[in-house]
């Protein structure tokens, strides 16, 4: 028997471990996003997957783990969904614009589902701890990589090198927390149209004569609300 061949079932193992946690976590997600995260717990994870409570423990061992595995899960998917994809479209307006379109298509579909980020916030900002901690870590990775497309469209020459980057990007993420409120909380039809008005107007205001033209208003997404 060659040597190479001994380590093949602990490997067969671990990836069945691998697939395993990756089912409970995605279940832990769904269930996330409905209920929020403190909402989670070992019991309630382990009965939609059909799993004992012992078997769920085991992959996290703790209701914080699973937690944060959830929050970064999460993070991992909003980065699929709307970062790296913009990062096709040329620096400046183009990324910043494509980053917004891909963020307000991602939101349109957690106004049904929620928002872990948003969720999280309301339970957790005044609980210092870990799961936090995950939570904190996240979105400010997300704001950094808007602020950082912002001041590429100063130096592209599309925005104003003296308009206050942290001000657009502070509008920016405004939008999308008024569009969950109105939208999925008071049920306000035309508010996501609203939000891409208001992210139009958030750039119009610094942006500079060779800033380059929008794309057409009905290449964006539609919805009654």
């Amino acid at each position: 028997m060659s040597v190479n061949a001994v380590p093949a079932k602990p490997a067969r193992v671990a990836q069945k471990g691998q697939q395993t946690k990756a089912v409970i976590v995605d279940a832990a997600l769904a269930l996330a996003a409905q209920i929020g995260l403190e909402g989670l717990s070992i019991g309630a994870v382990a009965e939609i997957t059909k799993m004992s409570k012992s078997g769920v423990f085991a992959h996290f061992g703790s209701r914080e783990e699973l937690q944060i595995s959830v929050v970064r899960e999460y993070h991992a998917r909003f980065e699929q969904e709307v970062f790296f994809p913009a990062l096709k479209a040329p620096r400046g307006l183009p990324r910043l614009r494509a980053m917004f379109a891909n963020w307000m298509k991602r939101t349109s579909t957690e106004i049904d589902s929620g928002c872990i980020y948003i969720s999280g916030a309301s339970e957790f900002d005044d609980r210092p701890g870990p799961v936090r901690d995950a939570l904190v870590e996240s979105v400010s990775i997300w704001q950094a990589a808007v602020l950082r497309a912002i001041v590429q469209a100063q130096g592209e020459g599309h925005l104003r090198a003296d308009a206050d980057e942290r001000q657009i990007g502070f509008e920016i993420h405004g939008l999308i927390l008024a569009l969950h409120y109105e939208a999925r909380f008071l049920q306000v039809p035309g508010s996501i149209g609203r939000a891409n008005t208001g992210f139009d107007n958030i750039l119009a205001r610094s942006a500079t004569a060779e800033a380059p033209t929008p794309a057409p208003a009905g290449r964006r997404l539609k919805t009654v609300r």
